[in-house]
């Protein structure tokens, strides 16, 4: 994969790129959101994003990079790891976290889980209610318009989807989509399965309790 690293700390960026370029991905680094700006306007899979950058937050570019439609996944990186922190990086589009200091094992397996190529439902087009979700074209409308899905939405989405004819448990879920099953990964699950339903009908998802979720009357 592509994968862009911006952090403004030199031994930190270098030894992630290093790591990363071992697994095979080819790297471009960024110490700011300028150079950040300008590496993305070259084709990039996956960005790894450290949230303080001497001329900006990496919050506020995830935010607006998500705003331009831009869906690549995020790996946001924080020296802070808190609940509300991620809570807010959720919001802002990020695809996922890791708190410093983290060890180089997680970050590459982190990296390939953004990363990664879903299982795509076979059904290409769903409709539910005044919802449309076009999977092959990963575009969601509802009765007022299209509605900006990110790509670890999309995720969740394309694994209910798949799954219609039963509930995926959450710890299906967790696997799939994040790599692991973690009580950080479930919180940020809660977290995105919220504001799928915010964004897209209190029906779109349904939850079964002490079972796990489903999509829309599945």
């Amino acid at each position: 994969m592509r994968v862009l690293v911006v952090d403004d700390h030199q031994e930190l960026r270098l030894l992630v790129a290093q790591a990363l370029e071992r697994d095979g991905h080819v790297v471009r680094q960024a110490a700011n959101v300028v150079q950040a700006r300008w590496a993305l306007e070259e084709e990039t899979d996956v960005i790894v994003l450290d949230v303080g950058l001497p001329d900006g937050s990496g919050l506020a570019l995830c935010r607006e990079l998500r705003r331009d439609g831009i869906q690549t996944p995020i790996l946001i990186l924080t020296a802070h790891n808190r609940v509300d922190e991620r809570v807010e990086g959720l919001d802002a589009g990020a695809d996922d976290f890791l708190g410093k200091p983290f060890a180089i094992a997680e970050l590459r397996a982190r990296v390939r889980a953004v990363g990664r190529r879903r299982e795509r439902t076979s059904t290409v087009r769903v409709q539910l209610g005044d919802v449309v979700l076009d999977f092959g074209k990963r575009e969601a409308f509802r009765a007022h318009g299209p509605v900006p899905v990110t790509t670890r939405e999309w995720s969740i989405l394309e694994l209910l989807a798949s799954r219609r004819d039963r509930v995926v448990s959450r710890d299906e879920l967790l696997e799939s989509v994040w790599g692991d099953i973690t009580d950080g990964a479930a919180s940020s699950l809660e977290v995105l399965v919220g504001r799928i339903r915010r964004k897209l009908g209190e029906d779109v998802i349904r939850t079964h309790r002490g079972t796990g979720y489903s999509l829309g009357n599945g």
